[in-house]
């Protein structure tokens, strides 16, 4: 066992000096080899000690992606996963409904500071008057749920259930991390572009992204793609419909799509003006909690950025609790050296998504099961130290 453990630390130790030695030759561009060596020391214990099926890690460096996949997408056919195997990925789709939203605001269709009910008349008289666009993109609406409950949990039920809501905070004063909450910012958003919430992502912003293997509702001849999600007791699930849900959790994608996303946000200077303007909303910092600054659907850190800080910003509280917020007055533009992530869970699947605008670096870990939140950001967190040295 000793020597066992021995040459598994002289493995880990040749592996980091390996890259270590390549640091300087960062800017050429790492190679295949040279990356898949950091990625391998930190996704293959996390996927042997947490029972995961299947993962798609994708990383991007100065412009270059890079694909590692291991393991199956569906245990019982045994398939393996690749580069375009469908994962769910959760509230990571915040981030796309924050730049349609960013988009809309770009394009003269929806103000941020207008109140909710001003946008969508069947608010009015509700607690909706008093909470704007902006306040439920960033979960400072006074304290909406983190889902909605089961009774309102349906496309004709959610209208009733805002209509009815009584806010626990004055708007603005707390966040509360809410699927209802950007739901409704996505709704609107849409409402303002004249179509369905998932008609303006299909043919408005997503093909303005060039993301062509990302789906809502996941097209009958890609259900071969689409991998199986497994629980914590390994039964076999997938999510399920609910209100609100393709703006709060609904995306399914493929590492390839998803790490064009990322590009997307750290280089947006090719896209259209409208499109680069959404990813700069996204990016801004509205208010701060702790070491976190909130985004619209991305959440800020300035970089570089301990793990400690960033596993505290991804916390069990901070997800399930209300805290008081800081507001920046006025918004603070992306600055420098900032890290943006968002991770993502449903029932049968695990996302977590994180990247650096100064070193022109990101990450994409999807996994077929809702493991562990922190041994996602650990992973990822040594992976982007490493690859940023």
């Amino acid at each position: 066992m000793t020597n066992l453990i021995n040459t598994t630390r002289l493995t880990v130790f040749w592996a980091c000096a390996a890259l270590l030695s390549a640091g300087p030759c960062l800017a050429q561009g790492q190679t295949d080899q040279q990356v898949q060596s950091v990625v391998d020391t930190a996704i293959k214990p996390v996927m042997q000690a947490q029972g995961v099926a299947g993962m798609a890690v994708a990383v991007t460096v100065n412009g270059k992606a890079h694909y590692f996949n291991y393991g199956v997408a569906d245990k019982e056919n045994a398939k393996a996963v690749t580069e375009n195997t469908l994962f769910e990925i959760g509230s990571v789709s915040k981030t796309f409904t924050a730049t349609l939203g960013g988009y809309a605001h770009a394009t003269g269709k929806l103000s941020l500071s207008d109140k909710a009910s001003k946008v969508l008349p069947d608010l009015l008289g509700s607690a909706f008057d008093n909470v704007s666009v902006l306040q439920l993109g960033t979960y400072t609406a006074g304290g909406l749920p983190l889902q909605f409950p089961d009774a309102a949990d349906h496309a004709d039920k959610m209208l009733g259930y805002f209509k009815q809501w009584k806010p626990v905070y004055a708007a603005g004063t707390h966040r509360q991390y809410s699927n209802p909450s950007i739901g409704l910012f996505g709704y609107l958003a849409a409402h303002q572009l004249g179509m369905p919430f998932d008609e303006a992502m299909e043919k408005t912003l997503l093909p303005k992204l060039g993301l062509t293997h990302t789906f809502l509702r996941v097209p009958q001849d890609q259900m071969s793609v689409y991998a199986q999600g497994y629980d914590k007791n390994d039964k076999a699930v997938r999510v399920g419909p609910g209100a609100l849900d393709s703006e709060a959790y609904g995306v399914k994608t493929s590492a390839v799509d998803m790490i064009r996303f990322v590009q997307a946000n750290l280089k947006p200077a090719s896209l259209e003006k409208p499109l680069q303007q959404a990813i700069a909303t996204t990016h801004t910092g509205y208010y701060t909690v702790g070491d976190m600054t909130q985004g619209l659907g991305w959440e800020r850190y300035t970089y570089p950025i301990s793990l400690d800080k960033l596993l505290e910003g991804n916390s069990t509280p901070m997800a399930m609790e209300a805290h008081k917020v800081q507001w920046l007055n006025p918004p603070q533009p992306e600055p420098n050296s900032v890290l943006l992530n968002k991770t993502g869970s449903t029932g049968g699947f695990g996302t977590y998504v994180a990247f650096v605008p100064a070193k022109d670096i990101g990450i994409v870990i999807m996994a077929n099961k809702n493991f562990p939140i922190p041994e996602r950001v650990k992973a990822a967190h040594q992976i982007l130290s490493a690859l940023s040295e």
